[in-house]
């Protein structure tokens, strides 16, 4: 998948700096990439670290995972954790979360890691 431009620019980080932790849950709740755990071993509440700044950009798990060259079965395994990042991946999420445009910018001629995963 190309990056876009427009999936670049497109971030209101007002809208997203003015989100109560309300909305944000609301907002990942209602986000049907991914679905609560059918076997509720998820306390309420939490919330993955990458789920959060995927939501805060208004990007689907594809995009996502495109777009930061994380494989998209390792960004699902992550936001319903049956997996926990390793400490280069959290690191990584860091990086994304502090300046996403750049890391999209750096990535977007490169190409994606393990895309079919």
């Amino acid at each position: 998948m190309k990056i876009r431009s427009d999936m670049i620019d497109r971030t209101d980080w007002q809208r997203v700096k003015a989100m109560s932790d309300e909305e944000v849950e609301a907002n990942a709740r209602s986000d049907i990439d991914n679905p609560p755990s059918p076997h509720g071993a998820v306390p309420q509440g939490r919330m993955a670290r990458a789920q959060v700044i995927r939501r805060a950009l208004h990007l689907t798990q594809e995009e996502f995972s495109a777009r930061y060259h994380i494989p998209l079965g390792t960004l699902r395994d992550w936001e319903q954790h049956r997996a926990e990042p390793d400490q280069a991946a959290r690191a990584y999420l860091k990086v994304i979360a502090k300046d996403p445009d750049f890391v999209a910018t750096a990535l977007a001629d490169g190409k994606p890691a393990a895309a079919a995963e």
